[in-house]
């Protein structure tokens, strides 16, 4: 039983850490349609490509975090799942 559920455990994260890949892949594409747009405009240049920085490195830190939590989460289930894995073998 432990097996499969530490497999389960382990097709999870992957699927969490595979989507918040691909969900901040679209969150870069669709913000970028904005800021592309405003850097065309002389004027606004500098500033827009400053706030497109900021934007960049607090959207990356987001996703960053999630796959991080994931991450610990994965650990701390499969520890759970691993010291089950001892009682389930223990005679009853």
């Amino acid at each position: 039983m432990s097996d499969k559920l530490l497999s389960l455990q382990r097709i999870v994260e992957k699927a969490i850490d595979d989507g918040a890949t691909s969900v901040e892949q679209v969150h870069r594409s669709i913000a970028s349609m904005p800021f592309d747009a405003l850097e065309r405009i002389d004027a606004l240049q500098p500033t827009v490509e400053q706030v497109r920085e900021v934007h960049d490195q607090t959207v990356g830190n987001i996703y960053e975090t999630i796959r991080l939590l994931n991450d610990r989460a994965g650990e701390i289930a499969r520890d759970l799942l691993g010291s089950r894995r001892g009682s389930d073998d223990r005679p009853s």
